[in-house]
């Protein structure tokens, strides 16, 4: 079968029916892990009327048979990239990076070698204001940077975001927490009301499209020491969100950390972790051999 969407039938208005809503919303969730209430219901019918268009299917009928049998699988991530909410900024909930340099590295590095690698791993990237932001944090604030061979890895499902992190130019508002002399340090003004951060803190975050539900996935990535998962999960329902913790559990190496966003509780999806109570900040822990979860 033809991977390419059905040919547009003639222009009309594109209504979403109820039907309409839940086959997709259990197709998407299905391939994502990704569950819209129906509270988003205006969201996704004004983007999937948006794909329909775009794409000239002329409705969702249409559109929904294409995608389903779509081999190249273009449009479905083009669908994606229109469904996920990307917005963040540098030094966004900055406690938990106090926490990293003040404790967490401290932990993991108390029995490594001069040299040996540490690795962080940031999903979602969005448009790579978190992990430039851990990239700054470790050279600014972390006094044993250069004892270490520290890996900075990145993620999203979003192809879009992953190029605009590649990229790398901000707008005011997305530097606007830094402090000024940081972002002189690493930014610069390419144009008004953009900055453009400098490439060798590009070159330092290793960016790759990952599906946090596909277990081909995540198993690319073991031997994990820190992982920053914040304000993902609330997007999963209860089987997705364990699938997830699951497999950052499985990324982890024994006594690595998991940092995630302020409204979101690990201890309320698994007990695999360990609470571990910082000063500045709660973190969820994989055990050591040994250690209670």
């Amino acid at each position: 079968m033809k991977s390419a969407l059905l040919p547009a039938k003639a222009p009309a208005e594109v209504l979403i029916t109820d039907a309409d809503f839940l086959k997709f919303r259990e197709f998407f969730y299905r391939k994502t892990g990704i569950h819209f209430e129906e509270s988003k219901r205006y969201f996704v019918d004004k983007r999937l009327v948006e794909r329909i268009q775009a794409t000239g299917a002329g409705d969702f009928r249409n559109y929904f048979v294409g995608l389903r049998f779509e081999t190249a699988g273009s449009e479905l991530q083009h669908l994606v990239n229109a469904m996920t909410v990307n917005e963040t900024y540098f030094f966004r909930e900055a406690y938990q990076f106090d926490c990293m340099v003040r404790d967490m590295l401290g932990e993991v590095t108390r029995h490594r070698r001069p040299g040996d690698r540490i690795r962080i791993w940031s999903i979602p990237s969005s448009t790579g204001e978190e992990p430039y932001s851990i990239a700054i944090y470790l050279l600014e604030r972390w006094a044993d940077i250069d004892r270490f061979d520290v890996e900075i890895l990145s993620s999203d499902i979003d192809t879009t975001v992953l190029a605009a992190a590649e990229r790398g130019v901000y707008s005011n508002r997305s530097v606007a927490n830094l402090p000024v002399a940081y972002r002189d340090k690493y930014f610069r003004r390419v144009g008004d009301g953009e900055w453009a951060i400098s490439r060798d803190l590009v070159a330092a975050v290793h960016f790759s499209q990952v599906n946090l539900s596909d277990a081909t996935d995540t198993a690319r990535f073991r031997d994990i020491d820190l992982i920053f998962c914040r304000n993902l999960l609330i997007y999963f329902d209860d089987v997705s969100r364990r699938a997830a913790a699951e497999a950052m559990f499985d990324a982890l190496s024994p006594g690595g950390f998991v940092c995630l966003g302020h409204s979101e509780s690990m201890s309320r999806i698994t007990s695999l972790y360990r609470v571990r109570r910082f000063a500045d900040a709660m973190v969820y822990q994989r055990p050591l051999p040994g250690d209670a979860p």
